[in-house]
């Protein structure tokens, strides 16, 4: 495998399981050997987008500043993993465009769905009665992507398998010589993502 870099874009509703399948595509990239990075959307707000609020305007520079780190990372080797919601499709193909070795993943899953399933915080349930304004796919829009290269449906597979279709693509693009899956059992966490951790360092399995 050569040292070519390229962005694996995951896009989707909060709740939809980016974060959980990126972090398993960064382990899996790490046991290949392979320099990877993760930019979430939650850990680039606290840093670099840190004072940006959640107007279109402020949504689509984040994204931007996500696409500039990440054709910076992709440039010098480095399979470059992005996790942010990204709701926009203007915003999402202009990165694409900027980067060019960009591999976009739809994590769908909706938001009825996810507000029956994955609202530990109750955020869905509160948007949906008008308690909460400007959520991402109940009053704000989120533009789903018209041709990604895979659609995950993470509300009927697991994890595992949607990590799997994610490998079997990358080997198709060129990006990975085998789609075998190396790493099994608990995986500890990379610190660069929002989910939770267990006071070992592990990844706590919320399923």
């Amino acid at each position: 495998m050569s040292d070519r870099g390229f962005t694996v874009w995951f896009t989707g509703l909060s709740g939809a399981g980016k974060s959980t399948v990126a972090e398993m595509l960064f382990h899996e990239l790490q046991a290949r050997g392979m320099k990877t990075e993760i930019l979430d959307g939650d850990v680039v707000r606290q840093n670099l987008s840190k004072g940006l609020g959640f107007s279109k305007e402020d949504r689509d520079l984040n994204i931007l500043r996500i696409g500039f780190v990440a054709d910076l990372l992709t440039r010098n080797g480095v399979a470059t993993i992005c996790c942010p919601i990204s709701p926009y499709r203007e915003a999402r193909d202009a990165v694409r465009a900027q980067i060019g070795d960009f591999v976009e993943i739809h994590v769908h899953a909706t938001v009825e769905e996810i507000a029956a399933h994955r609202d530990p915080k109750g955020l869905y349930k509160k948007a949906l009665a008008g308690e909460i304004t400007g959520f991402t796919g109940v009053d704000d829009p989120y533009e789903a992507p018209e041709h990604p290269e895979l659609v995950l449906n993470t509300l009927e597979e697991t994890p595992q398998e949607s990590l799997q279709h994610v490998l079997t693509t990358l080997v198709k693009l060129g990006y990975l010589d085998s789609a075998e899956q190396l790493v099994e059992g608990d995986r500890l966490h990379s610190g660069m993502t929002d989910l939770r951790v267990h006071e070992t360092g592990h990844v706590v399995n919320e399923s």
